[in-house]
């Protein structure tokens, strides 16, 4: 691993976490918090989740996606990123979110089909970013 490749998960880490908060903290938390079941949130932290902790896991995204994008796609422009990015988080989140439906009474059909979405407008905008990163200099 190079420090491009970390540098890009960085910059995509730091897009996921600001993505996060107007998508899931801002614009759908009315949705989410709706569509929660009560089980669910009883499992909350409460108010304010650790944000230390969301963003390492913004930072594991990231860096999952500059590896895939470094070793294996050879994506190294904003666009083929967000292609990218917006297609492996669909995916993974589809699969945990129907996962958790499946064996969980944490959230409704509703979040399960929404949050793939929004994942997939995170996955875009930190996928192009990395992208864009580990393409510049690049002649």
């Amino acid at each position: 691993m190079n420090t491009k490749v970390l540098l890009a998960a960085l910059a995509g880490a730091v897009v996921t976490f600001l993505s996060g908060w107007v998508l899931y903290g801002m614009a759908l938390k009315g949705f989410f918090d709706a569509n929660t079941t009560e089980v669910g949130a009883s499992v909350m932290r409460g108010e304010m989740p650790l944000m230390w902790a969301i963003f390492v896991g913004c930072l594991a995204w990231s860096l999952l996606l500059a590896l895939l994008y470094s070793r294996w796609a050879a994506i190294t422009t904003f666009k083929g990123g967000a292609i990218a990015g917006a297609w492996i988080m669909f995916l993974v989140a589809l699969g945990a979110d129907f996962f958790s439906y499946a064996s969980m009474n944490i959230m409704t059909m509703n979040a399960a089909l929404v949050d793939p979405v929004v994942n997939a407008v995170q996955g875009a905008l930190a996928g192009g970013i990395i992208g864009w990163v580990l393409g510049y200099g690049n002649k």
